[in-house]
């Protein structure tokens, strides 16, 4: 790579080193989308640059004037470089060098600008990676753009001003990891946050965040400002120096007084001056801090003594400060270890008064609970009593009423017995005459046969 190359090229196989590129581009017949973009530490040195990218939006149609230079944007902070580089593992020996950058705006994301040795296997690399999940438990998608350029506009050094970046750069480092160089005819080179290289079988074994450096030691995955737990604000914020919730001040919503009120936890720390506050005694716990302009150890709104002469500083009372502050610290430390003793002692009766509380509370539930169920048990036996004695009285009007239809059946049945006898009686008296009625025909019968018979005996004899 040349100092007076404007643009960063995959057919002169660049590496995406610190030098800035200058100049005019010439611009493609595809549309492009210039997004900016930076790395480095932006406390010591940072890196500024602007990608242009093409875009397509139709996946399977690819553009025309393409390069073998890829960026995939919006990767999650979540994933490290080890995760990266196992994403794309398959194609990790067609990778000149990867490097990763910060888009503006974009804090939870970072972005990554791939150099291949070839336009094939850029291609499939698009066609394999776009729109594909990072992994299964995720619902976000790698987008993958192909890059028409990448031009370096400055570094920001520490002096927080913008200078030009070196002519040229000279040599290439070696690996910080296996300590061999990185030269221009290595392949998989990544490129961290914090613009360190690596080779990529050695970065892929870091399953860290941080970058593998010891004298650096960058996260790409910043700490979350601080926000109360409560509004989510994060201006005025104190914390509870007992469990550490964080509120904000009276002066926004109170939710740390708030907190204060509901747990008694009485010393909260003011997370902008770093100073204590007690809400039972509403003052400071300390006399002293530590001045932001020297460091030094000072009284709390403390007044030059010669401030009415016409004094513009302290210095005239630094030969005694030390003796003071030796003296003050021992004070200090007494002070706390005794405010802390009593903040103990109070959180014990405060719990305790709690505990005591709660066991009553549930004694009266426990109480409440079997009076109730009681109520409901004797309501249900009582319910079933008169249930019982309903039925009792049923059972006692049906037997009364059986026993009286049993009488009057009785009588029924007596007269029916007597009816049947009187007409057993009748009929035996009837069969008795008409069997002597036919004893008397049986005997006229025989008496005729006989008269008959003599009659004819007698005819015959004559």
């Amino acid at each position: 790579m040349s100092s007076s190359s404007s643009t960063v090229t995959g057919d002169e196989k660049c590496r995406y080193s610190e030098t800035a590129i200058t100049g005019g581009l010439t611009s493609p017949k595809v549309n492009t989308e210039a997004i900016p973009f930076s790395s480095g530490n932006p406390r010591i040195e940072e890196t500024r640059g602007v990608m242009h990218l093409i875009s397509n939006n139709a996946v399977s149609t690819l553009p025309a004037e393409r390069k073998p230079l890829a960026c995939v944007l919006g990767v999650p902070n979540h994933m490290t470089y080890a995760d990266f580089c196992q994403f794309c593992a398959s194609f990790i020996h067609h990778i000149s060098e990867m490097r990763i950058v910060r888009n503006d705006g974009m804090d939870d994301r970072y972005s990554v600008l791939i150099n291949f040795d070839s336009q094939e296997f850029t291609d499939k690399f698009y066609q394999h990676f776009n729109d594909r999940q990072f992994n299964s438990l995720e619902e976000e998608v790698c987008r993958v753009l192909f890059t028409w350029d990448v031009q370096f506009t400055g570094y920001t050094g520490s002096l927080d001003h913008v200078r030009s970046p070196p002519a040229s750069s000279t040599e290439l480092s070696s690996c910080p990891v296996c300590l061999e160089r990185l030269d221009q005819d290595a392949i998989g080179i990544l490129t961290t946050i914090c613009n360190h290289s690596f080779h990529c079988s050695c970065i892929s074994k870091w399953t860290d965040s941080s970058c593998p450096v010891s004298v650096c030691r960058y996260c790409q995955q910043q700490p979350e400002k601080s926000k109360c737990f409560i509004c989510q604000t994060s201006e005025n914020l104190w914390i509870c120096v007992i469990c550490g919730f964080v509120g904000c001040g009276r002066y926004k919503g109170g939710h740390a007084i708030i907190h204060w009120k509901e747990t008694q936890h009485c010393y909260s720390l003011e997370l902008e001056t770093q100073r204590v506050w007690d809400y039972a005694g509403d003052n400071y716990v300390h006399r002293l801090i530590q001045s932001k302009t020297d460091g030094k150890l000072v009284e709390l709104n403390s007044h030059c003594a010669h401030a009415n002469d016409g004094c513009g500083s302290c210095h005239c009372v630094d030969s005694g400060i030390n003796e003071a502050m030796l003296s003050c610290e021992a004070e200090i430390v007494n002070e706390y270890n005794e405010l802390l003793r009593t903040q103990l002692e109070n959180q014990k009766v405060y719990f305790e008064t709690l505990l005591q509380q709660d066991n009553e509370e549930t004694e009266r539930a426990i109480a409440d609970a079997v009076n109730k169920a009681a109520m409901q048990k004797r309501q249900k036996m009582q319910a079933k009593l008169e249930r019982c004695v309903k039925e009792k009285k049923f059972l006692e009007d049906l037997n009364e009423n059986l026993l009286k239809n049993q009488e009057i059946w009785k009588e029924k049945l007596l007269e029916v017995e007597e009816r049947e006898k009187k007409v057993l009686r009748l009929k035996s008296g009837k069969i008795q005459a008409l069997e002597a009625q036919l004893r008397d025909l049986m005997e006229q019968l025989e008496a005729a046969g006989k008269a008959v018979e003599q009659s004819s005996i007698s005819k015959e004899n004559q």
